[in-house]
């Protein structure tokens, strides 16, 4: 049994945190399953946002400090999930963070993990405490914190909380509300974090056509490797997926069973158990995913499509795990960084076709592409090319507003480009000559 401290530290230091750690994920399980329907959604968020800032070890270091003792917060004291987290609710942790209980103090700097021999793995140090306090003559003194260090806390927490907008986990930023007004109110703290004037990041026409067509060359040229990369990127376009909604996580792993046809239409679609937020919601199923999920059916040696309630895990292993709570296991589905590598290893092949066909421009601009880029593509597209209803891409993607959805109406430069040089200045230049 292992000694654990009263806080629970979530991220390990950076050559460490795409390992994975079972305390730590023993713990987002327990959590998942008993308070916090989606933490460990939000665990995986954090941790992706946390790899983004690896280049600065100074910076890694403190925003995982803050998102821990955050995440505490939210797990452990108000049992909330963050996508519920209001500007009211987040002045509640500011309350908690200028008194904190004094089991979460501690009076010296140690490291989160430590190394256990026992276990040849490291563990979270009993000794850690997400506080630091300060001693005088060997005498605890009353913790105290300051406006300017609230200041930064609320400044990393609003650049994550655009993280998770930008993800589409949540819809809006209470800590750049504190932010801008009361106590914390300043001329240059409202411009913390400002979001890019094109958030939305989709891949033009062209681009997808490359990303498409590199995918299926691929999995002509190497099918045992690359027929899970086409089906996987053409579920997550099809579908408006999330890599989270794909991937395996504690307390989800996602099966073949999830493509549901209904009995009384006929009318196939892709159930997703939950999402952001503990919610629900099943997809309508393309023809042509359809076919995409026939073809990589056929090659792993199932049946055309899935039988009702079907357990097969939806992307398999190509070799065993080495390490981790799968170790051994190949009939196992694959977690969140391998598959954002999979994806990431397609847009670069992309990229470099489209770079010797002469687009460079259009392969810088891929290049800057993630996984999740596809899933506004895939949104994009539809409203845009594919003239889908608002609302029905409404219901796909999750969106708790229509307002998020119109956001993608041509939020391509290009395109709004491209639809303003075919304007006429006259409909009827005829009329009157």
């Amino acid at each position: 049994m292992l000694d654990l401290p009263p806080a629970m530290p979530l991220f390990d230091a950076v050559a460490h945190l795409e390992d994975g750690n079972p305390s730590v994920n023993q713990y987002l399980a327990g959590v998942t399953l008993d308070r916090v329907g989606d933490a460990a959604l939000i665990y995986e968020l954090a941790a992706d946002w946390l790899l983004e800032h690896r280049s600065s070890e100074n910076n890694y270091k403190t925003y995982r400090s803050e998102l821990t003792t955050f995440l505490y917060w939210t797990f452990e004291v108000e049992e909330i999930s963050v996508a519920d987290i209001t500007r009211r609710i987040l002045g509640r942790y500011i309350d908690f963070c200028c008194d904190p209980p004094s089991e979460l103090i501690a009076y010296r700097n140690v490291a989160q993990f430590i190394l256990n021999k026992d276990l040849e793995q490291r563990v979270p140090n009993p000794l850690w405490r997400p506080f630091l306090g300060k001693k005088v003559d060997a005498r605890p003194q009353p913790y105290r914190i300051t406006d300017k260090a609230l200041k930064t806390k609320l400044a990393i927490l609003s650049a994550f909380f655009n993280y998770l907008i930008y993800e589409e986990y949540t819809e809006r930023n209470p800590a750049m509300m504190l932010m801008k007004n009361g106590r914390f109110k300043s001329g240059s703290q409202s411009n913390v974090m400002r979001e890019d004037d094109e958030e939305v990041r989709a891949f033009s026409e062209l681009q997808w056509s490359y990303v498409i067509s590199s995918a299926k060359q691929l999995a002509a040229r190497d099918p045992e490797q690359h027929e899970r990369s086409l089906f996987l990127i053409s579920l997550v376009y099809s579908c408006y997926l999330r890599i989270s909604e794909t991937a395996a996580r504690p307390g989800f792993s996602p099966v073949m069973g999830q493509f549901r046809r209904d009995s009384k239409t006929g009318v196939w679609g892709f159930h997703i158990p939950r999402s952001k937020g503990g919610k629900k919601r099943t997809v309508a199923v393309s023809n042509a995913l359809l076919k995409a999920l026939k073809r990589y059916r056929t090659f792993l040696g199932l049946s055309p499509l899935p039988v009702p309630q079907e357990n097969t895990p939806l992307f398999i292993r190509h070799r065993a795990a080495g390490r981790g709570r799968d170790a051994g296991l190949l009939n196992a589905n694959l977690g969140v960084r391998q598959l954002r590598e999979e994806i990431d290893l397609l847009i670069d092949t992309a990229a470099d076709a489209a770079e010797k066909d002469g687009f460079d421009q259009d392969a810088r601009e891929m290049r800057q592409m993630t996984p999740h880029s596809i899933r506004h593509t895939g949104i994009s597209h539809d409203i845009n090319l594919n003239n889908r209803p608002l609302s029905h891409v409404q219901a796909d993607a999750g969106h708790d507003s229509i307002d998020t959805t119109s956001q993608y109406l041509h939020t391509s430069r290009v395109e709004r480009h491209e639809s303003a040089a075919r304007k006429p200045l006259d409909h009827l230049p005829d009329s009157y000559e």
